[in-house]
């Protein structure tokens, strides 16, 4: 037997502990859960805000061609009307109101549609 008193760790200790080092450590679970739930909100306020505002932008060009055109005023109006709702439908999803502003796209979207039954 040798007297030594600064042995080598055994193999499995040694892999253990590198593969503790290797790892990202987490604390709790709960950490990891609220990291994907701040991931999935931060995406739904940057699609909510996205859509509202690209259901403005062609709410605005489509009352705005009715407008030129023969159309009765009702249908620009409808056009206009409903983009203003997908627009606060942009304000509230970035503000983090998602559920809402999905709603208010909805509507804001209906109306647009009525509007072109109109025509």
């Amino acid at each position: 037997m040798s007297g030594r008193t600064d042995s080598v760790a055994e193999p499995a200790e040694a892999e253990a502990e590198e593969a503790e080092r290797a790892e990202p450590v987490i604390r709790h679970e709960e950490d990891a859960v609220d990291a994907e739930f701040h991931d999935e909100a931060r995406r739904a306020r940057w699609l909510a805000t996205g859509t509202g505002g690209l259901l403005t932008l062609a709410g605005v060009a489509a009352a705005l061609l009715r407008l030129t055109g023969p159309a009765p005023a009702l249908v620009p109006a409808a056009y206009a009307t409903g983009a203003a709702v997908c627009a606060a439908a942009a304000l509230l999803g970035a503000r983090g109101r998602t559920r809402r502003a999905l709603w208010l796209l909805i509507a804001g979207t209906m109306v647009m549609a009525l509007g072109d039954q109109f025509d």
